[in-house]
């Protein structure tokens, strides 16, 4: 007999994370390791779960407390910025695993098209301008 953790399907690159996340958002509050490991159903083990969740919180998706024995976890910000917050972080790490980091953002400006191209100008411009809106 095989080990049921095993035995069940591979999931892609980054599908358990999507998952663990999906089911955050759609909890009503705050969630711990063993709410998320009923929802996902069989297959799974606890730490697995828990290190999931632990990567998530370290990658600034996720938020965690501790209102009784067991860390809950909810999502950062607005369920639909997660996408948008996990590519961040992907672009930092590889910016930070990169010795010539101006390369890497030189390659990257390269490849935008003129419209994101512009958008990353504005966006520039007003992370320089600051909170009050001047330099």
């Amino acid at each position: 007999m095989g080990d049921p953790v095993t035995s069940t399907p591979a999931r892609g690159r980054g599908e358990l994370e999507r998952e663990v996340l999906a089911c955050v958002a759609a909890a009503p509050g705050p969630v711990t390791a063993n709410d998320v490991l009923a929802d996902l159903g069989g297959g799974l083990a606890y730490t697995t779960v828990m290190t999931t969740l632990a990567r998530l919180e370290s990658k600034g998706v996720l938020t965690r407390s501790m209102p009784g024995r067991a860390y809950a976890y909810s999502l950062v910000g607005d369920p639909g910025q997660v996408e948008e917050a996990l590519a961040a972080h992907r672009m930092r790490r590889v910016l930070d695993s990169r010795g010539d980091r101006a390369s890497v953002l030189a390659r990257f400006v390269a490849e935008l098209s003129a419209e994101d191209e512009q958008t990353l100008r504005t966006l520039l411009a007003d992370a320089d301008a600051g909170p009050g809106g001047t330099s």
